[in-house]
């Protein structure tokens, strides 16, 4: 005896089938149309805090007294003790001296004393958007490396799928009621951010999955420790002792890499468990036409070279893995390049925003009416911009303490319930008529 489903709950599953296709293909827009944005990310962050310091260089000496006034400051106001302290060190793209604890931020002087807190909430909240969808860090990055996965499937399904997408790369065809137009648009775009998309796709990826992947070996085979995981590749933390100490030497360090590689350009002073005597330094510094984002160089708390890490000169594995943030930020060869990247990331948000009115629209023409689905799109591809609109004029009218969060996720949310709401109200006048 077979079973017999009604024809109401296909309906129901076809619907929900639609509407789980539909989630995905949003998640993929919001991130290609954050990512495409925070390319500029240095930029927006001199944009929301245009009164911060500025200056070309930080001495050795004025490093280390801003170091020494932020340890301080923290051990004065209680707060409790910091396990990373980053010093970024002033570039042509952001020429500012900040220091970061685990508590809070502070912007220097160029005699490295505390000018003011860093108040760069908004282009934190859009990073985090962009990695994890504001979800806890775990689960976000890795559904974001899912969807780097999804997007490289895409992009290589396409181009099998279509044999005559290169050979017709520059034809298009006028605009026609059966969405030939938006079709053919759709494919050449494809086609002239392919490179692109498959660099962005697989390198999300791997950044995304790789997160987790270290949470499992960590679990499996570390006890737990994610740090053990990530030492062959970035450099060991070292022994642990949470003896009080003296704040490391940070100068002398700065002034080691100036005398021994004057080539290299340093960005960050990283200090690990700094005031205790198992504190030591890493320096990172960015290699000339090199993809990888820098060298870590590794001294102990007197200033002492100890060794690098290897991310210019190890494996070749260790150096991919180095390499894969600035080829998917486009942080590398200057203006031209970030250019470049929001051009074809504004191609691949495009791409995503199209993609789906294609595959709503098929399934309009096999007599599938969903309006409110397609109003549902809609609400997501104006919806998103608009609803991050509201975050910049929140940042201004509120400050950096705006809940930026909430803005973004319930305007967007309101936005698509207004369009459905509209479409159904449109399609019940529709229907009152013909009746």
């Amino acid at each position: 005896m077979s079973a017999t489903i009604e024809p109401g709950t296909v309906k129901r599953a076809l619907s929900a089938h639609a509407a789980i296709g539909l989630i995905a293909g949003a998640l993929l827009y919001l991130v290609s149309l954050t990512g495409t944005i925070a390319v500029f990310y240095v930029e927006l962050q001199r944009f929301e805090q245009p009164g911060a310091p500025e200056m070309a260089a930080i001495t050795p000496e004025a490093a280390q007294r801003g170091i020494e006034q932020v340890l301080a400051a923290e051990e004065a106001a209680g707060l409790p003790t910091t396990t990373h302290l980053y010093l970024h060190i002033p570039v042509e793209e952001l020429p500012r001296a900040t220091v970061t604890t685990d508590n809070q931020a502070f912007h220097l002087d160029s005699q490295g004393n505390l000018a003011m807190p860093e108040e760069i909430a908004w282009n934190d909240f859009l990073v985090q958007l962009h990695y994890t969808l504001n979800l806890p860090s775990l689960v976000g990055i890795t559904i974001v490396g899912v969807l780097g996965v999804m997007m490289l499937a895409l992009a290589l399904s396409g181009v099998i799928a279509h044999p005559r997408i290169f050979r017709d790369a520059f034809r298009l065809r006028a605009r026609d009621k059966g969405g030939v137009g938006l079709v053919d648009w759709h494919n050449r775009l494809s086609v002239w951010t392919l490179p692109f998309t498959v660099a962005i796709a697989l390198t999300g990826a791997l950044i995304g999955l790789a997160t987790v992947t270290a949470y499992g070996l960590a679990e499996s085979a570390y006890d737990g420790d994610v740090e053990a995981v990530y030492g062959p590749i970035f450099g060991e933390e070292g022994e642990h002792d949470a003896s009080l100490a003296p704040a490391p030497d940070v100068a002398a360090a700065m002034r080691h890499m100036t005398a021994e590689h004057p080539e290299v350009r340093l960005t960050y002073a990283v200090l690990h468990d700094p005031l205790t005597a198992g504190q030591h330094v890493q320096m990172v510094g960015e290699h000339q036409r090199r993809l990888i984002f820098g060298e870590y160089y590794t001294f102990d708390s007197e200033g002492r070279f100890e060794g690098t890490a290897g991310l210019s000169d190890g494996a070749l594995g260790q150096q991919a893995a180095a390499s894969t943030y600035k080829l998917h930020f486009g942080n590398f060869g200057g203006f031209w390049v970030k250019t470049a990247y929001v051009i074809f990331g504004a191609a691949l948000t495009a791409i995503c925003a199209t993609g789906t009115y294609i595959w709503l629209g098929k399934r309009r023409r096999r007599g599938i009416e969903e309006p409110r689905l397609r109003a549902a799109w809609t609400g997501v591809i104006v919806g998103g911009p608009v609803a991050l609109a509201a975050t910049v004029v929140a940042r201004f009218a509120i400050g950096n303490d705006a809940p930026f969060v909430a803005i973004f996720w319930v305007g967007l949310a309101l936005y698509i319930a207004a369009s459905i709401l509209a479409a159904s109200r449109k399609q019940a006048r529709a229907e009152l008529a013909a009746a």
